[in-house]
């Protein structure tokens, strides 16, 4: 029996964007062990028949202690478990999982999903964790991209030269982000900001797009979706005292609130690795709004499903929500399903869970 340890930071990010994998692997007969903090959704891959191993990890910190911690934990569960494949998702994890695993010989795929402010931008500590990079990918089986701005800075910063593939992004799963049917919009517009609310993300520009917007289109709706993670949260409850935006928290299922809109909004500027709310949007048949930005970029055709828009640029934003809010309801709709058409010809999940077995397996 193949085993088969997959580590990551979260439990909603394994869940929703590799659970396909996950039960492709068990399906074959592998023993399939997940490495993460416990979540909601950890019960669930259980009764699926996962074995789950806890470990605490602080995803944004960078407490030396802690995550001196962690790497002794990591190479416990390495010298228990001798996995046959090792998995890694996000930054830290890939990092340290991936440094152990060379160590201890044991084959392992890494996930590039984004790089990160600290690898993106230049700063005094960047050198140093491209040099961890450097050395956790090194000896990788086989490294994925998200996007091809990832691909090529590792490559310009001479950070792996082994094996390596281009999908893309964690791909969407058509069955369950099915073609939705497009709302009327005799009640107004309605448009989604779904993220973390984080600067990052976007979320600066979305609440002064739609105080504008309000002022002259009174009917527009502007949701945001997400936990409040940056310290919006005095911001979120003044905008939507003055009616301005509808603020929901984080929600356990989307596709509710994606029924009911026209569009969403998806003003990043964050590294991303590809932004699966584009996606998913684009899926149900939603148009969809986004930066002209690596991995959001790449899930719009401009003017055809949605637009791109210069990022941090709030005039460009509110330029085309007004265009947007220019179109008939039958041309939103038709932009729509030319959206839900492109995920079907390029972002099928089950591309990206082949890409992985032909990899587990090779």
């Amino acid at each position: 029996m193949k085993k088969i340890l997959i580590m990551v930071n979260r439990d909603f990010v394994l869940y929703n964007f590799r659970i396909e994998l996950v039960r492709e692997l068990l399906q074959s007969g592998a023993k399939v062990y997940i490495c993460l903090p416990y979540g909601g959704r950890v019960d669930e891959m259980v009764d699926m028949g996962c074995t789950f191993i806890d470990v605490d990890i602080d995803k944004r910190g960078k407490n030396p202690f802690k995550d001196a911690v962690l790497i002794s934990r990591y190479i416990g569960i390495f010298s228990k478990i001798k996995p046959d494949m090792a998995l890694l998702y996000t930054t830290k994890v890939c990092i340290y999982g991936g440094i152990i695993s060379g160590a201890m010989r044991i084959p392992y795929i890494v996930n590039i999903s984004g790089l990160g402010t600290a690898v993106e931008n230049k700063s005094l500590i960047q050198p140093f964790v491209l040099w961890l990079y450097r050395l956790a990918i090194k000896k990788a089986k086989c490294v994925f991209f998200q996007n091809i701005q990832n691909q090529v800075f590792f490559e310009k910063h001479r950070l792996y030269n082994g094996r390596q593939r281009l999908t893309a992004g964690s791909g969407v799963n058509l069955d369950r982000w099915r073609l939705m049917e497009y709302p009327s919009d005799s009640g107004g517009v309605e448009f989604l900001f779904m993220a973390r609310v984080i600067k990052e993300k976007g979320i600066e520009e979305y609440l002064a797009a739609a105080e504008q917007i309000k002022k002259e289109f009174p009917s527009a709706v502007f949701h945001v979706l997400g936990p409040c993670d940056g310290g919006y949260g005095e911001a979120l409850a003044d905008y939507e005292a003055q009616g301005i935006i509808k603020y929901h928290g984080m929600v356990k299922d989307t596709r509710l609130y994606i029924a009911k809109a026209h569009c969403t909004i998806h003003p990043s500027y964050y590294p991303e690795g590809m932004s699966n709310v584009c996606l998913e949007s684009a899926a149900c048949g939603r148009p969809v709004i986004t930066t002209d930005r690596s991995g959001c970029r790449e899930t719009v055709d401009d003017n055809i499903t949605g637009y791109i828009f210069e990022a941090k640029n709030t005039d460009a934003l509110i330029c085309r929500i007004w265009q947007f809010l220019s179109l008939t309801n039958d041309e939103r709709r038709q932009m729509g399903l030319c959206a839900r058409a492109k995920m079907e010809r390029g972002f099928d999940r089950r591309e990206v869970t082949a890409a992985y077995l032909e990899e587990i397996n090779g």
